[in-house]
């Protein structure tokens, strides 16, 4: 008798992140145990029309590993069908995944508990004469799409002549466009795994080669030095951890997730945003935090099935 779980891997999709998805589950592919798993992949295209293929596959799988990223797969839309369906998956659900890719929802929400954060506008196309100067003070900003991940869209604005370039191309992305002030300090990123009781794995420093740590920075190899641990004091690692646990909890996450952060002066913590489903492919920040806390890749997505099953 086969006692193996029925698991789907789920990429692809609509996004942006389509090859980046890709890369994500292919890599969870290669590391889920086939003595335990039973496993099938399906794949999105880039035009989501062969969606509809994915629901008779759907009756005998008890599990669907999500490895989609950005709109159409981490927003909500992919967990509504599968709640729908009857059938359990990994990562967030539907209002969480949905709350974390709108960024200004999240801030706003966020914002009420009192948690740091970058000074940010946020625009509409038809938003006219609007006076950044008087929130964010003076360039460079940060221009970035609301509902877009790896970065996609985003850029330093440092004069006003290049202001209006940059929103135009972050408007190809996204609906709402947030401008935020520029903040020079280390990145640093804490993943998370667990449900009610979750944990924190080592942080993450990010040194990008260009400027800030960009679509090409987080994909090509070489394009940043990240270490683990951060060189932080234990005092501030712990402030950090602290702080993305109550972030996870607040925004209702679950499985696994990560809250990246920047320091302000190198010493103050401000929210950046939440990813509900982290990239894991091999120049994935994820694997190589769990790494660093002892947790290869195919421990790691046990842990990431478990937390979904159990």
């Amino acid at each position: 008798m086969d006692n193996r779980k029925n698991i789907i891997v789920l990429m692809g999709g609509r996004s942006p992140e389509h090859e980046i998805s890709l890369i994500s589950g292919k890599e969870v592919v290669r590391n889920l145990d086939t003595k335990k798993y039973n496993v099938n992949t399906f794949v999105i295209k880039k035009d989501g029309k062969n969606w509809q293929k994915l629901l008779p596959k759907l009756h005998a799988t008890d599990l669907v590993f999500i490895a989609m990223h950005g709109p159409y797969g981490e927003d909500g839309t992919v967990q509504g069908l599968l709640d729908l369906a009857g059938v359990k998956y990994t990562g967030s659900g539907v209002l969480t995944s949905s709350l974390t890719m709108d960024k200004n929802m999240t801030r706003q929400l966020l914002s009420v508990h009192s948690i740091p954060m970058p000074k940010s506008v946020a625009i509409a196309k038809n938003d006219k004469n609007v006076n950044f100067s008087q929130v964010l003070g003076k360039f460079p900003y940060f221009v970035k799409p609301n509902n877009q991940g790896s970065s996609v869209g985003m850029s330093i604005v440092r004069k006003k002549s290049e202001l209006k370039k940059a929103i135009t191309n972050a408007f190809k992305y996204s609906d709402t466009v947030l401008v935020d002030e520029y903040i020079k300090g280390k990145e640093i990123t804490c993943a998370i795994l667990g449900n009610k009781k979750p944990e924190t794995l080592p942080l993450v420093e990010i040194i990008p080669k260009a400027e800030f740590f960009d679509y090409d920075s987080k994909y090509l190899r070489g394009g940043a030095q990240e270490i683990v641990p951060a060189r932080i004091s234990e005092k501030l690692t712990k402030q950090i951890q602290t702080l993305a646990i109550k972030i996870y909890k607040i925004m209702g996450c679950k499985g696994f997730a990560r809250v990246d952060f920047i320091l302000r002066n190198d010493t103050v913590p401000l929210f950046l945003e939440v990813n509900t489903i982290p990239g894991l492919t091999p120049m994935s920040l994820f694997p190589k935090a769990a790494k660093s806390a002892g947790i290869l890749f195919p421990e790691l997505v046990d842990k990431i099935i478990s937390n979904a099953l159990f």
